[in-house]
């Protein structure tokens, strides 16, 4: 029986580490990316460029993008809405709580299992919900907890026929982001492709320039700044300073948090 899964694709680091997590293990993977008014809409330039970049390598990936951007006037967040600045500090800061967009895995995990039910059902195969979730957005992201997702897959189950062959599978919920880019890696060496040409085909930031060019300051830029230091590389990406001034400054920022 073949290997499926599908896959929320948004053309960051994490759900970019584990599409390749998923090739490297021999899934059929259905990407999916999601169009909800970000104000960050470059990501799914990146999630495409990727995806091209492995068809050339041999790996195709079925990849849809979804446009649900309609729904970002209902959900009031800094990622959304005009009237809300994106706030640069650290990641667990109390202001980052203007970038939860509210319910929005909820939204996003209810269409992939609809897909997930879909695709099984003209296969005759199982299927797993694969999501980059991770234990460093625990702090402000609730809708990132394990318990979050049990609930929500039981929801499912009880709401849907066949449920029985979808299950969940989040291999990175206990993980922090240098751990992600470490598994990375290993996916990209087993599967003979370039590391670096795959994570500037990605971005962070919510608060990049016209040209996705990023200052670095926002919460999630210094989560993926130190992520890239801690495992000994430089972030691939093109930011508005120097890599060193960018790094210093990441430094910095966390530092002062956590002497607080």
């Amino acid at each position: 029986m073949n290997k499926l899964a599908v896959i929320s694709l948004s053309g960051g680091i994490d759900s970019t580490s584990l599409l390749l997590h998923l090739i490297s293990k021999q899934f059929t993977v259905y990407a999916v990316s999601f169009d909800y008014g970000q104000k960050h809409i470059i990501e799914i330039d990146k999630a495409k460029k990727n995806i091209k970049y492995l068809k050339d390598n041999g790996y195709n990936i079925n990849h849809n993008i979804v446009d649900i951007s309609s729904c970002s006037r209902l959900l009031a967040s800094s990622l959304t809405s005009n009237n809300i600045k994106v706030p640069e500090g650290f990641y667990e800061a109390d202001n980052m709580l203007s970038t939860v967009v509210p319910n929005r895995n909820a939204i996003f995990s209810s269409i992939l299992y609809g897909y997930c039910l879909s695709i099984s059902n003209k296969t005759s195969n199982n299927v797993s919900l694969s999501l980059g979730v991770h234990s460093g957005d625990h702090a402000i992201y609730p809708d990132c907890r394990i318990e979050f997702y049990e609930k929500i897959m039981d929801a499912f189950k009880i709401g849907n026929w066949k449920s029985e062959k979808i299950s969940l599978y989040i291999p990175y919920i206990t993980l922090d982001k240098a751990a992600i880019l470490k598994d990375a890696l290993l996916s990209s060496e087993q599967l003979n492709i370039n590391f670096d040409t795959i994570f500037k085909n990605t971005i962070t930031s919510y608060n990049p320039n016209k040209e996705g060019i990023s200052s670095g300051k926002s919460g999630s830029d210094i989560e993926r700044i130190l992520a890239f230091e801690k495992i000994g590389r430089k972030d691939p990406i093109k930011y508005k300073n120097s890599w060193i001034k960018t790094l210093e400054h990441a430094k910095a920022i966390e530092s002062n948090y956590k002497n607080k």
